[in-house]
């Protein structure tokens, strides 16, 4: 009479060590199932991008290997210095995926910073991957602001410098000197993003009332940076 409760206790305990098994077993195989299908190029030797395809939250479709050539891995448009007769004086190339197909799955991109005399990337994002800034020519003032308690870390940068800025992070790079001011970046993705905030706020159809709402400026103010920028409404 004694054995009943002891039995139904051991069928009790091995439901419940099945049960969590099975429960460790789908954590595993879904932990597995985002690894392997995170980036095609992890599964083959690489994955060069099919650009007339959809781009997907894993990158793009691979073309097929017997139409890759060389040219796929090789981009030489860094070497071409950027237009910088603009608003901010300062031009980005760059080498994503969209111009530059063979990172595509490999997690990796660049960038060209030309910056003339008083030239300016404006504070902006990557939300897709965090950044290193390498200063070849001349000097740049750049720097990063936290998320948490909106700490400014900036310097000077010269040549031979180099600086991380943490994915999605605003951040800024300035040139202060007398003369142009030349960067190379490289990214933890292949297709980084970008937002530029003055863009993203004046840019836009976003209606003047609204904007004077969420940013305390006067509406003469976001008229005239809207003006400035191209913005409507």
């Amino acid at each position: 009479m004694n054995q009943t409760p002891s039995k139904l206790n051991i069928l009790k305990g091995l439901t419940h060590s099945h049960t969590h098994l099975m429960k460790m077993f789908l954590t595993i195989l879904f932990t597995f199932a985002l690894l392997f299908s995170s980036s095609q190029a992890s599964v083959q030797d690489f994955c060069v991008a099919d650009l007339s395809l959809s781009d997907t939250p894993s990158g793009y479709p691979c073309k097929k290997p017997s139409t890759i050539t060389v040219d796929a891995f090789v981009f030489s448009g860094l070497g071409v210095a950027g237009n910088t007769s603009n608003l901010i004086k300062a031009a980005v190339t760059p080498a994503f995926v969209a111009q530059f197909p063979g990172v595509n799955g490999l997690g990796l991109s660049m960038a060209r910073l030309d910056l003339a005399v008083g030239g300016v990337i404006p504070l902006h994002t990557h939300p897709g991957a965090s950044e290193v800034l390498l200063v070849t020519q001349g000097s740049i003032l750049a720097g990063f602001i936290s998320s948490s308690a909106n700490v400014v870390y900036y310097k000077t940068l010269h040549k031979g410098d180099i600086m991380v800025f943490p994915q999605g992070l605003l951040h800024f790079q300035l040139n202060s000197e007398k003369i142009p001011a030349l960067a190379f970046a490289s990214f933890s993705s292949p297709n980084p993003g970008l937002q530029i905030t003055d863009f993203a706020l004046f840019a836009n159809d976003l209606p003047t009332e609204l904007v004077v709402k969420v940013t305390f400026l006067d509406k003469a103010q976001v008229k005239k940076l809207k003006a400035i920028l191209g913005g409507t409404n």
